[in-house]
Order: structure tokens, then C-alpha cells, then sequence
């Protein structure tokens, strides 16, 4: 009988943050925050993570509705070329949102090793 392939086993646990029915912040935002901080463009992101300039921006305008202070702040093209600026809290909530992954994937690390020994893998 012929050995079945090994299949690479991995845990990917995807944490969103709720504000009433709103994802405040999820893995995807947290992405779109990042290459927006990268890029310092909303369009130069949304096209790196194969999404829609108006997809970028709703959930953008979801984010800064979920907190205090705005996460983003854009300014108009035109002539002088407009950017997207993530502030200090857009920083401090992406911090603390891969913090809050880290952590839990290190809790979760014992439990992921016994469900490893009982997979297909």
C-alpha cells in the first residue's frame, strides 16, 4: 500500500474585534492598516490586497466609525497627489491587534500539538 503524501498542518485562528455588529478590526483590516501605513496610499493597498479603491475605503471608513480618533486620515488627489496618513492610534490599534494574535497562538500552542498528533497530516 502507498504511503499517503504529507500535508502541511498549520493553525490559523482569524480574531476580529466587534464594535455592536461592526468588525472594528479583523485580519483583513489589520492588513489594509499596515500597507496603508507602508504605502501612505489607500489605492496603492487596496491593489496589493487584490481588493477595490471603494472596498478599501468602506472598510477604512468602518474602522474609523469603530474608534475615538480615526485610524486613517486621507487627503484628496488631484495636483498635488493626495496620501493616507495612519495616525497615532491607527499605529497603537495595529500594535495591540497583532499583540492580541501573537498571544493567543502562543496560548493555543499546546492544544494545536495534541490535535496535531491525531491529523492527517
Amino acid at each position: 500500500m502507498k504511503a499517503k503524501p504529507r500535508r502541511e498542518l498549520r493553525f490559523s485562528p482569524r480574531m476580529r474585534v466587534l464594535c455592536g455588529e461592526e468588525v472594528a478590526l479583523g485580519p483583513g483590516k489589520a492588513d489594509l492598516l499596515a500597507l496603508v501605513a507602508e504605502t501612505g496610499s489607500i489605492r496603492a493597498a487596496a491593489e496589493r490586497m487584490g481588493m477595490s479603491y471603494m472596498r478599501a475605503w468602506t472598510l477604512i471608513r468602518t474602522m474609523n466609525a469603530c474608534f475615538r480618533e480615526p485610524l486613517v486620515v486621507a487627503s484628496r488627489g488631484g495636483k498635488s497627489r493626495g496620501g493616507a496618513v495612519v495616525t497615532e492610534t491607527g499605529r497603537k490599534a495595529l500594535k495591540l491587534y497583532r499583540s492580541l494574535e501573537a498571544r493567543s497562538l502562543k496560548a493555543c500552542t499546546s492544544t494545536w500539538r495534541e490535535l496535531c498528533e491525531i491529523l492527517a497530516g
